[in-house]
């Protein structure tokens, strides 16, 4: 039988202490306390250095749960009291199965304490005290935040009888401690999980609060359904909307200074018939990423796009549903363009992020600066570069053209499927197909996928012939791991297909050709479609297949 190693003769092994240091720790060491605290307070090593001996020693797998994102049902199985005094927090629940996050994973009392409460097996996980006191903050405290502010509006807020009695009743419950508390833990739950969007949505009997992390809806809170009026109430004003108004959609905009961080939420609120539906989109300056180098392109399409922008002159267009990264792709193209010698102007709606050095015009239909007319002021301010958001009316895309045409390199975006359905889209809109083929240089067609986590990803063999990959068979798919939170996949990446407009796609423009014409003759030029480039990050073990076929729609084949 192999004896199992001790955890000073693995800290010593990682070079962490010596043997000296190990014997003055062995001399402290007192009662049922653990050599790890001892060397800790003795400052000779720190949690991490422990939590990796630990790992090491016992063969359990560590977890992060500043990264994991826990089901509030799972948190619920098990008092807040009983997750401090053994310091550990309920995590994930499958099988009648309970995973554990602990401090210490093998403290068999703590372990038949759960297992008695629950009546689940156990399976303990490694984790920092400093995480687990984080956690049980985050959830049982959201837990005691949602308490108190149920309790204090329930004692509040009575019938609707009198819709402005209520109204002012709202206005002073909403600047008070437990719906202020309780909006600004939704808020700052999203940001720590890195979600695009929140949602808050009434139902039956609840409000549901959910949050999109990599693309896709998580649960993470329900509330009771009563304080639907003082909750949203809270939202609007902090957006500067009207609280009175409850029957027509709204838009605000709110900006946050949390922990030195600059994060910008634009709020919308729609009308629904079980009450106001808010979605809060969550635009965190930190964390945008503008280096040409990490928008996910094929090194063949980076220096394709990159010759496009250096151009001096005419029309690039990006194309993709709502949330496919394409503003991330403007930015990033302007931030690289961005100079001293260089005047560059964008009418955006609406601006989402502030670019430094780069003068930003925010569109306001009602007090009449709509896309176009933005674009014509924008073109007497002696622009060199113009980005306009979205070109959605033949108006404004005609003075883009005209732009691009008088010697301004101009990008913007619009809403189709492939990158010659842009093409046809302004020619349907009304301008001329002679402008149009003259006017632009090229198109990106863009989309995000997930990535692959690269801590659990695993071999898969096909059991579909795909005709655009090269005979491989096998592939990697997603996993599972503490690092994912189970779900096989971290962050996302873009695809892209770039459309180049030279003479002979100017001549099917010109003769008002079909989409798949110009398709047919751009695939016999080289081009890489969407479906090429998500089938050369499954072959580079990027992303999977499914992940792959979920957002391209790939067609295959069964095998004969």
């Amino acid at each position: 039988m192999i004896k199992k190693k001790k955890l000073g003769e693995i800290l010593i092994q990682m070079g962490k202490i010596t043997e000296k240091e190990l014997v003055q720790a062995l001399a402290k060491q007192k009662g049922d306390k653990r050599l790890g605290v001892v060397l800790k307070e003795m400052n000779l090593v720190t949690e991490e250095d422990v939590m990796a001996a630990l790992e090491l020693q016992l063969g359990i797998p560590r977890v992060n749960l500043r990264k994991f994102i826990i089901d509030s049902e799972v948190v619920k199985m098990i008092p807040e009291s009983m997750a401090k005094r053994h310091k550990l927090i309920p995590i994930k629940l499958k099988d009648d199965v309970l995973t554990v996050a602990m401090v210490d994973p093998v403290d068999v009392m703590a372990l038949d304490d759960v297992k008695a409460h629950t009546d689940c097996e156990m399976k303990p996980l490694i984790a920092s005290e400093k995480e687990i006191k984080y956690a049980i903050d985050q959830y049982y405290g959201s837990e005691e935040v949602v308490n108190e502010f149920v309790e204090d509006i329930t004692s509040r807020v009575q019938n609707e009888e009198n819709e402005e009695v209520e109204i002012n009743r709202l206005r002073q419950l909403v600047e008070e401690a437990p719906v202020v508390k309780l909006v600004n833990n939704i808020i700052e739950e999203g940001i720590q999980l890195k979600a695009s969007d929140v949602h808050i949505e009434p139902q039956e009997e609840i409000i549901r609060v959910r949050y999109r992390v990599d693309g896709v809806l998580h649960n993470e809170m329900n509330i009771p359904r009563h304080t639907h009026s003082a909750l949203v109430s809270r939202i609007k004003i902090m957006a500067g909307l009207d609280i009175a108004k409850r029957r027509v959609p709204q838009d605000g905009r709110i900006e946050l200074d949390l922990k030195n961080r600059k994060v910008d939420l634009r709020v919308s609120v729609l009308p629904t018939i079980k009450g106001e539906k808010v979605v809060i989109r969550i635009l965190d300056k930190s964390s945008l990423r503008l280096d040409l180098k990490q928008l996910g392109f094929l090194d063949e399409q980076k220096n394709l796009f990159k010759g496009l922008i250096n151009q001096p002159y005419g029309m690039i267009l990006l194309t993709g549903p709502t949330g496919s990264g394409k503003t991330t792709t403007l930015y990033s193209a302007l931030s690289s363009l961005n100079s001293e010698k260089q005047n560059i102007i964008t009418v955006e709606d609406p601006v989402e992020y502030r670019l430094e050095g780069i003068n930003q015009v925010q569109t306001n239909p009602k007090s009449g600066l709509t896309f176009a007319n933005g674009l014509r002021s924008i073109l007497r301010q002696d622009p060199d570069i113009i980005m306009v958001g979205e070109i959605r009316d033949r108006e404004t895309a005609e003075i883009a053209i005209h732009a691009a045409l008088t010697g301004h390199l101009v990008l913007s975006t619009l809403h189709t499927n492939q990158a010659a359905g842009a093409l046809t889209r302004l020619v349907n809109m009304g301008v001329e197909p002679f402008l149009v083929a003259s006017s632009v240089l090229g198109v990106v067609a863009q989309r995000l996928l997930r990535k692959l986590c690269n801590e659990c990803k695993v071999i898969k063999k096909l059991t579909v012939e795909i005709n655009l990959i090269g005979g491989e068979d096998e592939f990697f798919g997603p996993g599972g791991c503490r690092f994912c939170n189970d779900t096989g996949y971290r962050e996302r990446t873009a695809i892209h297909e770039i459309l180049e407009v030279d003479s002979e796609l100017e001549k099917l423009i010109m003769d008002n050709t079909s989409v798949s014409e110009m398709e047919q003759l751009a695939r016999e030029k080289g081009l890489i479609t969407l479906e090429d480039s998500g089938l050369m990050k499954v072959k580079r073990g990027v992303t999977s297949l499914e992940e792959a076929m979920r957002v391209t729609k790939v067609r295959i084949e069964k095998q004969e």
